[in-house]
């Protein structure tokens, strides 16, 4: 097994194609075949199913990338402590829920870097997205929440994929509105509050089971309810249509605008809602890069929990 074969599969998974991934790497296709099935006789197992549409990982395929993503990083990694030819750019990746404050680290932490010396990602996803780009080590950190309803399903699904969660802030539930909205200078709000109006939701695609859900109460009978895909269009749909969604109650304003709120949750005989515990996902027994180290440091001094935020709300 040699690294050259694993910047193969590496980037024969990400372009679906053995000619593209050719292309890429600038080798031919028949070199790049012969060094693929090489590797597979090697290891025993079959990586990748080829049709005429191209090519997917096996089951065993999408076992083995992970490592290979790892152990190529680790390599390039080395070159940039040890190589004489030029560092190459800094790589860092985070998926996430649709919380600002994780693209406002984001923001803070490549304000630090100069644009030519670094290739960052962020993407904010589905709820098995997440998942699955850590597992994938596609992101090096998922960002996610725990409750007492959907923890031990959660978990179960994080364990099977060899991730870890660790916990960052518990959070009690709050209802986003715009400023407009006639629920917006209430002191709390509950279920039966809140039946007028049209309850917004993140589409989870094909996985939409209630534990993937990204706001509290999925089960709860919604009389009107509309699912998006993204945090845009949420914003748009609470303006236009006086809608709502369940949250954190931690808004930055700086991306999301001043023209929302969030007002306590209460349930139906008064008490406090849910707690939702946000945390971050990484592969079990790995150790965080410099750059996700200064992410987690990043969202820590937002929530609060190394020094004061001066950017974000907790209403």
């Amino acid at each position: 097994m040699t690294l050259q074969q694993l910047n193969y599969i590496i980037t024969i998974s990400e372009t679906g194609s053995f000619n593209k991934a050719a292309d890429r790497l600038y080798v031919s296709q028949p070199s790049l075949t012969s060094a693929v099935k090489e590797l597979e006789k090697e290891i025993g197992i079959l990586i990748f199913n080829r049709s005429g549409k191209g090519v997917t990982l096996t089951a065993e395929g999408l076992n083995f990338l992970p490592y290979a993503r790892q152990v190529y990083s680790q390599y390039q990694n080395l070159l940039d402590v040890y190589s004489k030819q030029g560092k190459r750019k800094r790589q860092f990746a985070v998926s996430t829920q649709h919380y600002s404050f994780a693209v406002k680290a984001f923001v803070e932490l490549t304000k630090t870097f100069d644009v030519a010396e670094y290739e960052f990602a962020i993407r904010e996803t589905r709820t098995k997205d997440v998942m699955d780009d850590v597992a994938s080590s596609r992101s090096e950190i998922g960002i996610l929440y725990l409750n007492d309803f959907n923890r031990r399903a959660i978990l179960k699904l994080l364990s099977s994929a060899n991730l870890q969660f660790t916990p960052l802030i518990r959070c009690d539930a709050y209802v986003y509105l715009w400023k407009g909205h006639p629920l917006a200078g209430a002191a709390s709000i509950s279920f039966a509050d809140l039946a007028p109006y049209p309850c917004v939701s993140f589409e989870q695609g094909d996985n939409s089971n209630f534990y993937l859900s990204e706001e509290i109460l999925p089960t709860n009978d919604y009389p009107r309810l509309i699912k998006c895909c993204d945090r845009a269009t949420v914003l748009n749909l609470m303006v236009g249509l006086n809608g709502y969604t369940l949250c954190s109650g931690i808004i930055c304003e700086e991306l999301n605008g001043g023209d929302y709120v969030a007002v306590p949750y209460q349930d139906a005989d008064g008490s406090a809602g849910q707690v939702m515990e946000i945390g971050y996902i990484t592969r079990k027994n790995s150790i965080l890069s410099p750059m996700g180290e200064r992410y987690i440091e990043e969202i820590s001094k937002y929530l609060g929990l190394d020094a004061p935020s001066g950017s974000s709300q907790k209403a």
